[in-house]
This record gives structure tokens, sequence and C-alpha cells, in this order.
């Protein structure tokens, strides 16, 4: 069954970067549709950023100007670069894809910490 996981998480102190990547197991299928989603803990699940098909971005309000999302379609990944990273970027990572011909996935989540 083919997976999405993600890499590039880590320890990072405040200010620092770090760029995450969400990749399908299987590289014969195409992903469209992709996002990115954090969980801090104690909290909901939120969106963080998203890049549709037709190469549109949009950001949750606390990321905007620091976030970028971006991904290539030759090696079926996408990306989230993080800058200027904050103690309130602290969660767990999530991508969410869509997978052909799968439908929508979700990855098993990275955790990035982000210390003063």
């Amino acid at each position: 069954q083919v997976q999405l996981v993600e890499s590039g998480g880590g320890l990072v102190q405040a200010g620092g970067s770090l760029r995450l990547s969400c990749a399908a197991s299987q590289r014969a299928f195409s992903i469209s549709a992709m996002n990115w989603y954090r969980q801090a803990s104690g909290k909901q699940r939120e969106g963080v950023a998203a890049l549709t098909s037709d190469g549109t971005t949009n950001y949750v309000d606390s990321v905007k100007g620091r976030f970028t999302i971006s991904s290539d379609s030759a090696k079926n990944t996408v990306y989230l670069q993080m800058n200027s990273l904050k103690l309130e970027d602290t969660a767990v990572y999530y991508c969410y894809a869509l997978v052909k011909p799968y439908g929508y996935i979700w990855g098993r989540g990275i955790q990035v910490t982000v210390s003063s």
C-alpha cells in the first residue's frame, strides 16, 4: 500500500530554518492537491500550507512570509521550507495529498521542535 513519508524534521533554534519533504513510498504514482498540517501538543490539527494542482498556494496567517510550499513533480515530492522559525511552530507536521489512484492520504507525521 502506498504511503506518504515525511522527512527533514528535527530540533532547531528559534530563527533557524528547516525544510520538510514528503514523498510517496512508490514513486510511480502522482501526487497533487498537496497540503501540510501540524498539530501541537494539546491542540487541534491545523492546516499550514496548501498547493493546488494549478499552482495556487495558501498559508495560514501565522506562517505567511516565513513558510513556502513547493513540489517537484519529477520526484513526486512536496516540500515545506520553514524559515524564521518560532517556538510556536513546534508541532508534529503532516503532509496530506491526493495520491492517484488511491485518493487522499495522510503522512505519518514528523516532529519539528523549535528551541529558544
